[in-house]
């Protein structure tokens, strides 16, 4: 009876390697960056956790991204990206400070990524396969956007001509 349970334990422990293998090879996303052998590119560098800055939440659902704020200052933040959709999704934030990005999150998961923002224009997106374009993604601007000068000034108003009807 000994050989017969021990046998049954080492076919289900091999049936649960198995399983687990397969499902983290279905949840490696990406898009579409990754090297010829399959693998996902490396990830980028992290500052360290206990890194400060602006705390700003990232809520990810199926297929939309809600940032917790709208306007940016250059300076350092902290994104906290939360899988609230019932699909697999991650936070990538691409701009002149270059590329950051949580990992893959499972729905319920979160991760923390800091990032220090330049002024510019940023991508801000789910980079799992396909989500980006199914609308998880969304714009921000850091620094003086609203010091633009207007596209189309109006025409200063012409002087008063003197055509004969003045004093």
């Amino acid at each position: 009876m000994t050989t017969t349970s021990t046998r049954v334990r080492v076919v289900r422990a091999l049936a649960a390697g198995a399983v687990a293998g397969v499902l983290a090879g279905c949840g490696a996303g990406g898009s579409g960056g990754s090297s010829a052998g399959g693998a996902p590119p490396p990830a980028p560098e992290r500052p360290a956790s206990g890194a400060g800055g602006t705390r700003v939440t990232a809520d990810l659902t199926d297929f939309r991204i809600a940032l917790s704020q709208k306007t940016f200052a250059p300076g350092s933040y902290v994104f906290v990206a939360k899988n609230d959709g019932h699909h697999d999704h991650a936070l990538e934030i691409e701009g002149p400070s270059g590329e950051n990005r949580t990992k893959t999150l499972a729905p319920g998961a979160s991760d923390t990524i800091g990032v220090t923002l330049k002024p510019g224009t940023y991508e801000v997106y789910c980079p799992v396969d396909g989500h980006e374009d199914l609308g998880m993604k969304t714009e921000i601007t850091v620094g003086a956007a609203a010091t633009r000068p207007p596209v189309n000034p109006a025409p200063a108003p012409a002087p008063p001509s003197d055509g004969g009807g003045g004093y």
